[in-house]
């Protein structure tokens, strides 16, 4: 990203057209990012509660009155047991600089809880880890040369706008395109073909497309002989799933099932590569880490992996070696090992009472990064727990959020455009430096310097928290890159091999794509990537007969960029997406006020009556702050904290609801 700036002013930002993975592109949103970082609500100093929790009344304060008296309360806390002091955050910042690195030295050297950080992709993560040995996969750039691609539980065009620019080029050269998703998405639209399947089902598909690869002998067997692992055990569990069973467990025709299979074996036959693009809406369900894994098996069973536009992608991320011992300092942690909180399940977690399976009960949490009120499932509960007279809160933020309101004391943080961070990818394989290129607004300061000027005045006295942030990108990486190369061009490339899995070389325990896997085993759990059915199962004629998916509204992520003004209205209202023959049955209109419910809560959104939404599935688009829909609530309000089956991730799309028109206006 170049921003141009004026007279100390940031006035627009583009892509880099130098970097080759982007090309200069920024999708919709990050192009508004100077009326993000200029918006007249931002919080430019800090601000200390004086209502009730969660009415959003404060009053300014100076930096060092806040800091104090936060170090007062939490040294008050951490002297009773430190481990009732719980950080929450996630993706704020993007960075490894101004997301995990200042912040978790201090919160070592406190002593406080470990956050589990799970609430995007862990399942898949750890699906990819049990089959490919890593985050890793082909090289997003040779999907332009790929001759079938299939877009597999992704909205590319909304999310991955740069991946996308690649199946632009594939199709203008004549690769056939295939979306796989429960939604007919923009990106669903453009493809050549939609497979429209119920949520958390993918794993049957997968499956059966092994079923039909070894009916026809659609196989690479000197690829699965010399570099695979466990294949005898898959055969016999894919011979289980012919595509009728399959079929009637994802909600689509026998045929879709054999075409697809055609499409990929003939493919493998013919010599032509076949790449295959997951992204994170699949695993966001119970058996999200099996789904992965199936996936993930296809390329080694038709020898994809031999091309280097053949193969899969979910993650680049396993790519980068970043010295994270350097940058957390664990070492720091001289207490007993801190017992580790799941961010999915923060709801519960702040209405527990002390116990010994639990410890104690969290007294004080301090987030950044992250909005949890609005993005956390189960919401009423995270509501219920944030409101709790007892817990003391410190928000880091740009804006007021939904969580900002329940602080104590919120702290203005810097925007992209205001500080210094390094930054990994989970799609292309260059690391990328972020320099600041305007002044901090108003009395806004880096995550890095408010957690060193807190450790401060906590007393902590290691030479690490005064370590500035420059420094901090250098320690990220080392040695293994040219600093000065990134600080020149702003991205270095990471010598990746075209083709890294050609020959084998996974980087897994047997160095081979492991069908079976052995550490799954010695767990208890099946070794094999098997369907594992959702929690929540919508049956007709039941009190919640519909399944529900949230993925995001295509102007926001996840709940950035809601409060700018310009996408807002762009979105329009809080939606949920309904087929024809739903409505009908249960007399809803287009542009009708409903009302979505299950045992969890209810939440009142318009009704669109439109084909994006197949029968069986209504799409709850997210994620719209509480304090901006009807009833200070959003679609979170539906979504439970039960896990995944791997990873420990969070089912948002594992959801079934019932929908009414609405009574109330």
């Amino acid at each position: 990203m170049v921003t141009t700036v004026r007279d100390g002013i940031a006035i627009k930002v583009h892509g880099n057209a130098a970097h080759p993975a982007t090309h200069g592109a920024l999708c919709t949103k990050v192009s508004r990012y100077p009326a993000r970082t200029y918006h007249p609500e931002r919080i430019l100093k800090p601000l200390r509660r004086t209502g009730p929790k969660g009415s959003g009344q404060f009053e300014t304060v100076e930096w060092d009155t806040a800091l104090a008296d936060i170090a007062t309360r939490l040294k008050a806390i951490a002297a009773r047991d430190p481990q009732a002091i719980l950080p929450y955050s996630y993706a704020g910042t993007m960075g490894q600089v101004q997301g995990e690195s200042m912040a978790t030295r201090f919160f070592n050297c406190l002593g406080a809880s470990q956050l589990d950080y799970t609430i995007c992709a862990a399942a898949g993560g750890e699906g990819l880890v049990q089959t490919l040995g890593g985050k890793v996969g082909m090289r997003v750039q040779f999907f332009a040369e790929s001759r079938l691609i299939l877009i597999w539980g992704s909205n590319s065009i909304g999310s991955n706008l740069h991946f996308w620019r690649h199946v632009q080029t594939a199709k203008r050269n004549g690769a056939k395109v295939i979306c796989i998703d429960p939604r007919r998405t923009e990106t669903a639209e453009k493809c050549h073909e939609h497979i429209a399947l119920m949520p958390g089902t993918d794993a049957a598909l997968a499956l059966a497309l092994m079923h039909e690869l070894i009916q026809n002998d659609w196989l690479d067997h000197d690829y699965i002989a010399r570099y695979t692992s466990g294949w005898e055990p898959l055969r016999a569990r894919a011979l289980e799933w012919p595509p009728e069973r399959a079929a009637a467990t994802c909600g689509i025709s026998v045929e879709q099932i054999r075409s697809l299979a055609r499409d990929y074996g003939m493919a493998g036959v013919r010599g032509e590569p076949a790449a295959i693009r997951m992204n994170y809406g699949l695993q966001r369900v119970h058996g999200g880490g099996n789904a992965v894994r199936a996936i993930a098996c296809l390329p080694a069973l038709t020898g994809a992996w031999r091309q280097r536009a053949g193969g899969v992608l979910l993650s680049s991320s396993g790519t980068y070696a970043i010295n994270k011992a350097a940058l957390q300092r664990p070492d720091l942690r001289t207490h007993r090992p801190a017992r580790t909180i799941n961010m999915v399940t923060i709801g519960d977690d702040l209405l527990r009472s002390a116990s010994a399976s639990f410890g104690p009960a969290i007294e004080a949490l301090v987030v950044y990064n992250s909005n949890p009120v609005t993005v956390a499932p189960e919401s009423s509960k995270v509501v219920a727990g944030f409101a709790r007279q007892d817990l003391f809160t410190v928000v880091l933020e740009h804006f007021q959020t939904d969580t900002a309101d329940y602080a104590d004391y919120i702290l203005p943080a810097t925007t992209q455009l205001e500080h210094w961070d390094i930054h990994t990818s989970y799609g292309h394989t260059d690391i990328l430096l972020n320099q600041p290129s305007i002044a901090p607004l108003g009395e806004a300061k880096p995550n890095t310097q408010i957690f060193r000027e807190l450790a401060r005045h906590m007393g902590f006295a290691d030479p690490c928290f005064s370590e500035d942030d420059v420094s901090l990108c250098k320690v990220a990486f080392g040695d293994a890159i040219d600093f000065e190369a990134l600080q020149r061009d702003g991205f270095v490339p990471l010598p990746v091999p075209d083709a890294p899995y050609a020959q084998g070389g996974f980087p897994t325990p047997s160095g081979t794509c492991e069908f079976f896997s052995e550490r799954l085993a010695s767990q208890g759990l099946d070794g094999l990537p098997n369907h594992v059915p959702n929690h929540e199962v919508p049956i007709a004629d039941s009190a919640y007969p519909l399944a529900m998916i949230s993925p995001p509204a295509r102007n926001f992520l996840n709940s950035t960029f809601v409060n700018v003004k310009s996408l807002r209205d762009a979105e329009g209202e809080p939606l949920l997406e309904i087929s024809a023959e739903d409505a009908k049955v249960r007399g809803i209109d287009h542009g009708d006020l409903v009302r979505v419910f299950n045992t969890r809560g209810s939440y009142r959104c318009t009704a669109h009556i439109s084909e994006r939404a197949r029968a069986g599935v209504v799409n709850g688009l997210g994620i719209w702050w509480r304090k901006l829909g009807l009833d200070g609530t959003n679609v979170n309000e539906l979504t439970s904290q039960k896990l995944t089956d791997m990873g420990r991730g969070p089912t948002f799309y594992d959801c079934v609801v019932q929908v009414e028109k609405s009574t109330i206006a």
